[in-house]
């Protein structure tokens, strides 16, 4: 049976293990795998109050997880989360994990004060955009990368 839990500042072993799913599910081991951040820059990350890493355990290993953070407003006073990347081992998927995922995020979202948790979605990932509809109400957006450097 999975259980849901909040990776804290020693939870490093554990973020390494998400950062191999992540790899893996979405196809860019180079990305997530070629330059894994030193133990304290993951330990620091991990203590950080608005950033949020939930994993999907099952049998003491990672079967997936999500990295949110969490964005103060300054139109009200309020919060907002965006899930930066979700994903479930192949092997684990439609068991419901991922919704386990959101539904932690949920909870703690709640508990922070945060009115919204949103979340982006690629064309053709299906699986992914199903999930999202169930859970909440779609939006087509345009996405736009900026170079710092150009």
């Amino acid at each position: 049976m999975p259980f849901f839990e909040q990776l804290g500042r020693s939870d490093v072993a554990w973020l390494k293990q998400l950062l191999a799913v992540f790899g893996e599910a979405f196809g860019d081991k180079a990305a997530y795998q070629g330059a894994v951040p030193r133990e304290a820059y993951l330990e620091s990350f991990l203590a950080d109050e608005r950033c949020f890493t939930i994993v999907a355990m099952e049998a003491e290993e990672v079967a997936g997880g999500l990295v949110a953070y969490e964005l103060v407003k300054f139109e009200q006073e309020r919060k907002e989360f965006y899930i930066y990347d979700l994903a479930v081992k192949q092997a684990d998927r439609r068991r419901g994990l991922a919704t386990g995922l959101i539904v932690t995020l949920k909870t703690i979202a709640r508990a922070r004060g945060a009115y919204v948790i949103y979340v982006q979605a690629d064309r053709g990932d299906d699986a992914a955009i199903a999930l999202y509809e169930k859970l909440g109400v779609r939006e087509d957006v345009l996405h736009f990368d900026i170079d710092p450097d150009k």
